[in-house]
């Protein structure tokens, strides 16, 4: 996987490095991961995307080989905020003052986040199958609570969460991973062993819930607080037509409410379209950032 492309590690604050793999030539295209998975998640697209563009795919803090901090009392150090502070400091550190930027699933809503805080770095931004999370929490149902269990089982205190799923994580991401992919074989068993490898660190497991922690505490409040600001970027976004997001919601419709300039579409998948559909995956976003 990612034949071509050189792996380094950025330090964006005294204790944290991002890792990541960068390659290709062109404008700078930033890709970002979700849970419970790694920039492994590119890897059937990161290469075609490099001939036309400065590919960096990187791990979230405290996923993949990145680093794990301790959340802080608050859970502030996993916010949308702080992961989009770590990256818009990796790409400045490769020289990268504007960019592109594509994100699925908790990658996607780190790019909401920094295209909120960090406007003039990012030209355009490509969302995979998520809608706002302040949306998402305000409008929980029971269809949404089943679908996505892990949002309400993963924010409990420590380390209620932490010692079930250490217990066996690779039952736990078999099964979550059953939930969300409608593609079979879509997860190569390489990307399946490097999800596995990382995911199996304890401290990728806590960090992991602490994200989700963040999400339904100090992220919300700064959601609150921006309620109303229209993200400056053109925004597309994509989902998957047999996923949760794409059987429960009218995805274009909330995302109107935080930008003017949206546009999207359905694929004909599950959850994970960088797997499961990856052509038609690459082509949207390449399209959508070449356009004028």
């Amino acid at each position: 996987m990612f034949e071509g492309f050189t792996q380094q590690r950025i330090r964006v604050a005294p204790d944290v490095e991002i890792n990541l793999r960068s390659a290709g030539t062109g404008p700078p295209l930033l890709l970002l991961h979700g849970y419970p998975q790694t920039h492994v998640i590119w890897h059937k697209i990161a290469p075609a995307l490099a001939r036309r563009f400065t590919v960096v795919a990187t791990d979230l803090r405290g996923y993949g080989d990145s680093a794990k901090p301790d959340g802080g009392a608050n859970h502030e150090n996993y916010s949308f905020q702080a992961m989009a502070r770590d990256q818009v400091t990796v790409m400045e550190t490769l020289g990268f003052q504007r960019f592109f930027a594509a994100g699925h699933d908790r990658g996607a809503r780190v790019i909401h986040r920094m295209a909120l805080d960090f406007p003039a770095q990012v030209r355009k931004a490509v969302l995979l199958d998520i809608l706002p999370t302040l949306y998402m929490y305000e409008n929980t149902d029971m269809a949404f609570a089943r679908g996505y269990f892990h949002w309400f089982f993963l924010i409990q205190p420590h380390d209620f969460p932490e010692g079930m799923i250490a217990a066996d994580p690779e039952h736990y991401m078999t099964q979550k991973f059953k939930k969300g992919l409608h593609t079979e074989g879509a997860i190569t068993p390489e990307a399946w062993d490097e999800y596995l490898r990382c995911f199996k660190d304890p401290r990728t497991i806590y960090a992991s819930c602490e994200d989700y922690r963040a999400a339904a505490g100090i992220d919300l409040e700064l959601d609150r607080q921006d309620r109303g600001r229209h993200l400056t970027c053109p925004l597309h976004v994509l989902w998957g037509r047999r996923g949760i997001v794409g059987q429960l919601y009218d995805v274009l419709t909330p995302w109107r409410e935080w930008a003017p300039q949206v546009s999207g579409r359905a694929l004909d998948c599950g959850h994970y379209l960088p797997e499961e559909a990856p052509e038609e995956t690459r082509a949207a976003i390449e399209t959508f950032f070449t356009a004028a």
